[in-house]
């Protein structure tokens, strides 16, 4: 048996055959552990738990029928995976600790009661898991629990049980005999990724495998497992609030724009089909900074409340806080309010939030960030009944924005009487019960929200 000493870069995955202080690709200091691999055995291990391979077929032989998804019995779920989970693909689920990654992958299997399915996990016990899912309030009869960190052994029950769907909690804490390597070092990650890629493939049988983050918010490991993953799913959201987002960084199988949206609960995670009405204050009609906002993510609308606070800087710099937008973004937007409207904020902190912890990267909302800010300065209060919707120029004008009609529908459906929208853009079909409002340029938007006042 022939055995290789390499040393590889913790940070990125670096591989060098000798020991070095500073890793020449990602120039991080101290990052190299030596590891050792059987070159000689390496590939038979391989062979022997993910079979044969297989054989090449010319491309008008390959069958063109499309897949049936599998339906995971959650519509927040189906949506952001674009339809269903595809058979033999490899998802990859990451967010913060606590955030409810475990709770998310163990409830979607304790609803499908008509699969058989396993949850393999290397991180607890099965009486914590039978804990949890009592939690959950579920009575699956199909749902197999393996607590094992092992990636042979999962393989193992993974062949003899046939499940439909597999759960691997977590890839940072299974380890396969392939290598000899630290569990949750990156050249494990690495391998048992493309381990489980492989049987997923050849036996089509999907994976879930949940994995951690680091400080910098990334997933934990080597860049190339989310190469190696077919979907890379984000959970995410503020611990503090109830509220979690799960959003598409990656999907070969469906649009990466889709997010899902679940509110937190003692028993679980609740789908919020209708986040607009969640994510706006009632009777705010008496405060400033507030404006409400039409927005698209994915394909589906909803209402955001933007709040702003613009107050006289305490200290020298003022300052530019944003939570759940864009800060470069708020500051060019300054700068265009300065330039093109005349309010001079140079001395000034402002502070813009989203409310509801959510993170929107519509540009759509620039409109109403604006209306908020102007509010706050001038301390004059937006109407109640209108909301708004448009990208803002550098030159001022608003901007189109896509899936206009979605915006005026869901606007009118939750009682708002206006709404304000580019000029520029012109809708196909005519709306009862809200008053749509082109403006071209922020000057014209203004003036119908505050009556040109100023203070």
């Amino acid at each position: 048996m022939k055995t290789q000493t390499i040393y590889v870069c913790q940070q990125c995955g670096a591989k060098s055959p000798k020991q070095l202080g500073r890793c020449p690709v990602c120039g991080e200091w101290g990052t190299y552990i030596e590891e050792t691999v059987e070159r000689s055995t390496l590939a038979q291990k391989q062979a022997k738990i993910i079979g044969s391979g297989a054989s090449p077929m010319r491309l008008e032989d390959i069958p063109t029928e499309s897949e049936v998804r599998i339906d995971m019995k959650s519509a927040e779920l189906n949506r952001v995976l674009g339809g269903g989970l595809v058979p033999g693909s490899l998802v990859l689920l990451g967010g913060e600790p606590g955030i409810g990654k475990s709770t998310l992958a163990l409830q979607a299997l304790m609803q499908m009661k008509e699969r058989k399915t396993l949850y393999a996990t290397g991180e607890e016990s099965a009486k914590q898991l039978k804990l949890r899912a009592e939690r959950l309030a579920g009575s699956p009869d199909n749902l197999y629990i393996l607590s094992e960190t092992s990636l042979e052994r999962i393989l193992e029950h993974t062949t003899a049980l046939r499940p439909d769907i597999v759960v691997v909690d977590s890839i940072q804490t299974i380890g396969t005999e392939t290598i000899d390597a630290s569990i949750g070092s990156l050249s494990q990650v690495r391998e048992c990724a493309n381990i489980l890629l492989k049987y997923a493939k050849e036996t089509n049988t999907p994976f879930f495998i949940v994995g951690h983050i680091n400080k910098e918010g990334s997933i934990a490991g080597p860049k190339v497992l989310e190469h190696i993953v077919d979907t890379v799913l984000q959970f995410e959201g503020d611990q503090h609030y109830l509220y979690r987002i799960l959003r598409a960084q990656k999907n070969r199988f469906g649009n990466t724009s889709e997010l899902g949206i679940f509110e937190m609960r003692q028993d679980g995670l609740r789908e919020v089909s209708n986040p607009s009405e969640l994510l706006l204050t009632k009777n705010h009609g008496e405060l400033s900074g507030i404006a409400v906002a039409a927005a698209v993510e994915g394909i589906r609308p909803m209402l955001i409340e933007v709040q702003a606070l613009v107050s006289t800087a305490v200290y020298g710099t003022p300052q530019r806080a944003t939570t759940g937008f864009d800060q470069r973004r708020l500051n060019m937007l300054l700068a265009v309010l300065e330039k093109r409207i005349g309010f001079k904020l140079m001395q000034k902190d402002v502070f813009v939030n989203l409310a509801g912890g959510l993170r929107v990267n519509d540009p759509s909302i620039d409109l109403a960030v604006l209306a908020a800010i102007l509010s706050s300065n001038t301390d004059i209060p937006m109407p109640e009944d209108i909301c708004l919707t448009g990208e803002v120029g550098l030159a001022g004008e608003i901007r189109p924005v896509p899936r206009l009609e979605q915006r005026i529908t869901e606007a009118r459906k939750l009682g708002f009487k206006k709404i304000i929208i580019p000029q520029e853009q012109k809708i196909s079909q005519s709306f009862e019960g809200i008053e749509v409002i082109p403006v071209r340029k922020l000057p014209d938007a203004f003036r119908l929200l505050f009556g040109g006042n100023k203070k």
